[in-house]
């Protein structure tokens, strides 16, 4: 079964229901500048081309995505009014295999804490084999992921409001 490559190259447009006011917590490393800002500032764009203004985006910046995991729980203990948060990486196969430990140990954790937590993380780490395809997805031939991203956090941001007005479980 193929489907076709959609390629999201610039701001969507998205609605935001009636009352809804999403906080979205962008947790984004400093390794790989050249791509992760690039990344960032798409999911900045999309985030504010749908009326979020920039009090509706907390940014924390850490060294490198090993450290992603660490920084998505500081933004949540210094932002408890987020409603979603996108973690930010890329990591680039090398002569080693660092890149497939760091991306098993980085998706993991974000996934627990997305799980555990009352706040939705979005995964926002490359993972690719080369530079280049890193850079075809962040404003390449592959669009920009930080768009896709951005819209993934909105729509997890209503999911969290509407499962928040009904009760859950006992």
């Amino acid at each position: 079964m193929s489907t076709e490559l959609q390629v999201i190259s610039q701001a969507q447009d998205y609605q935001l229901a009636d009352g809804d006011t999403p906080v979205v917590g962008i947790v984004v490393s400093d390794w790989n500048p050249q791509i992760t800002g690039t990344l960032r500032a798409a999911a900045v764009e999309q985030l504010k081309h749908v009326g979020l203004s920039e009090e509706d985006i907390k940014i924390l910046e850490v060294p490198g995505s090993w450290e992603l995991p660490f920084g998505v729980k500081k933004i949540q203990m210094l932002h408890s009014d987020l409603t979603a948060i996108i973690a930010i990486g890329s990591v680039i196969k090398g002569d080693t295999r660092h890149d497939e430990y760091i991306n098993s140990a980085v998706t993991s954790a974000l996934m627990q804490i997305s799980l555990v937590g009352n706040t939705p993380v979005i995964l926002g780490l490359l993972t690719t084999e080369d530079e280049q395809q890193a850079r075809d997805r962040a404003g390449g031939s592959h669009g920009n992921k930080g768009y896709e991203w951005a819209l993934s956090a909105l729509k997890m941001s209503q999911l969290k409001s509407q499962s928040s007005k009904k009760r859950i479980g006992f």
